[in-house]
C-alpha cells in the first residue's frame, strides 16, 4: 500500500501493514517451532522471558505480553504440565508463585531458539536490508515504549 503523507490512509495503511506483517511472521515461526520442537510461538516467548527473568510471576508475564492474567496463568499451567517450568511459592507474597525453567525447558528453549532465530533471519533479511531493519526496529521500539509508558492496550483482567 502506498502511504499518503498527512492522510488518514497513511496511518490506517501503517496499521494494516504492521498487523499483517506480525501475523504472517508469527504464523510462519509458529509452524516451524511446532514442526521441529512441538511448541508454538507463544510458548517459546514465555520460556524465553522466564530464562531472561528467573523468578518472574504470572503477573510479570501478563504485563510483558499485554495479555490477561487468567490466560497467562493457563499458559503457565500448560508449560508446567509439560515439565518445562516449575512454580515455587513466592516468599514475599504467598498468594503468588515464582516461575522458573526446568532443565528440560532450558534444553527445549535452546533448541527452539536456533530454529526461531534462523527462521526470523530468513524471513526478515529476505525482504529488508540491515539499515531498513534497524530503522524499523528503532521506530517500533519507540512506539512500544510510548504505548507501555502510557499503559495503552493493557488488559484489565
Amino acid at each position: 500500500m502506498e502511504y499518503k503523507s498527512g492522510d488518514v490512509a497513511d496511518l490506517q495503511g501503517f496499521f494494516a501493514d504492521l498487523v499483517r506483517c506480525e501475523t504472517r511472521l508469527y504464523n510462519a515461526l509458529n509452524d516451524r517451532l511446532r514442526e521441529r520442537h512441538g511448541i508454538v510461538t507463544s510458548q517459546f516467548e514465555f520460556l524465553r522471558f522466564l530464562r531472561e527473568h528467573p523468578g518472574a510471576r504470572v503477573a510479570d508475564l501478563a504485563a510483558e505480553f499485554a495479555i490477561g492474567a487468567g490466560a497467562t496463568s493457563k499458559s503457565a499451567d500448560r508449560l508446567e504440565k509439560q515439565g518445562w517450568i516449575v512454580r515455587r511459592t513466592n516468599p514475599a507474597d504467598r498468594r503468588s508463585s515464582l516461575l522458573a525453567l526446568t532443565d528440560d525447558g532450558s534444553r527445549l528453549l535452546d533448541a527452539a531458539e536456533a530454529t526461531f532465530t534462523a527462521g526470523l533471519s530468513e524471513l526478515v533479511e529476505g525482504a529488508l536490508d540491515r539499515s531498513a531493519t534497524a530503522a524499523a526496529a528503532r521506530a517500533l521500539r519507540r512506539l512500544r515504549s510510548a504505548l507501555e509508558r502510557d499503559q495503552v492496550g493493557t488488559p484489565t483482567g
